[in-house]
């Protein structure tokens, strides 16, 4: 039997030192656990929706891990893993709003941003130079969707 592969998704246990809030805990480990944090949004849209599908043809297993020290200058340990997960497709218009799957939503900002653990300040804070025009990617940790909600 071929070997999964693994896809590792690091999460940051601490803001970091371009936000407002560097080095203060953003509890992420405990708000996915409480189900509280049940996505997290990421640049390169088609590269997670490729990796999403092999996640959940059973081909692949997403490893969650958080830095042990300073990010990119210490081990990982993994959090959780997942064996299904969502990906949807998030972009903003400045005039007409956000998209979900190519698909105008009524959702806003504050709906994002609790959904990513999040206060819509520290969401803003956290995205701010980030161009919502170019597709993000929304990784799914529960059923929860979107477009199935809208």
């Amino acid at each position: 039997m071929k070997e999964k592969s693994i896809y590792v998704l690091t999460i940051s246990e601490f803001f970091p030192s371009t936000h407002v809030k560097a080095g203060l805990s953003t509890d992420f480990v405990n708000a996915i656990s409480k189900l509280i944090k049940i996505h997290t949004i990421r640049s390169n849209y088609e590269l997670w929706k490729k990796r999403a599908d092999k996640i959940n043809n059973g081909e692949a297993i997403l490893s969650v891990r958080c830095w042990t020290g300073k990010p990119y200058q210490s081990k990982q340990r993994e959090v959780f893993s997942f064996e299904k997960i969502g990906v949807e497709k998030l972009q903003r218009d400045n005039l007409l709003g956000w998209f979900i799957d190519d698909v105008d939503s009524d959702y806003t900002t504050k709906d994002f941003a609790k959904n990513d653990g999040l206060s819509v300040e520290d969401f803003k804070e956290w995205f701010k130079g980030k161009n919502f025009n170019e597709p993000k990617a929304i990784i799914h940790f529960t059923n929860f969707r979107y477009a199935v909600n809208y």
